[in-house]
């Protein structure tokens, strides 16, 4: 049986490392870009499970790249940002989030959404 699939869309390389570790410890293969047309190029080549996605990356924004992904993929995607505004958390989800996680955030929460 081959493990689950995880992709993370994140430009900072300590919440990357982050992710990852805690992906891993989870049981996943982890895929990690850093820009949003990367992540969009790699959801459709690779169909993940889970995707982690921040919002603040340094070509296509975010909520374009939640957008343009849940067009071809019905993967859990959870948004990690320091965006913390409710209007901010409304579009993220109404665009197709699952999740919405605020920086700094508890590495054992995010595993818990994770697992959920």
């Amino acid at each position: 049986m081959s493990r689950p699939r995880a992709l993370v869309v994140e430009d900072s390389p300590e919440f990357m490392l982050l992710c990852r570790h805690l992906l891993e410890k989870e049981g996943f293969d982890v895929l990690a870009v850093t820009d949003g047309e990367g992540a969009v190029e790699q959801a459709q080549q690779q169909n993940p499970d889970i995707a982690i996605l921040d919002l603040g990356l340094p070509d296509v924004d975010g909520i374009e790249v939640c957008r343009r992904i849940r067009q071809f993929t019905d993967a859990y995607i959870i948004m990690v940002t320091g965006r913390t505004d409710e209007v901010d958390k409304i579009v993220g989800l109404s665009v197709g989030a699952d999740d919405y996680v605020t920086k700094p955030f508890s590495p054992r929460e995010l595993a818990a959404r994770i697992q959920a």
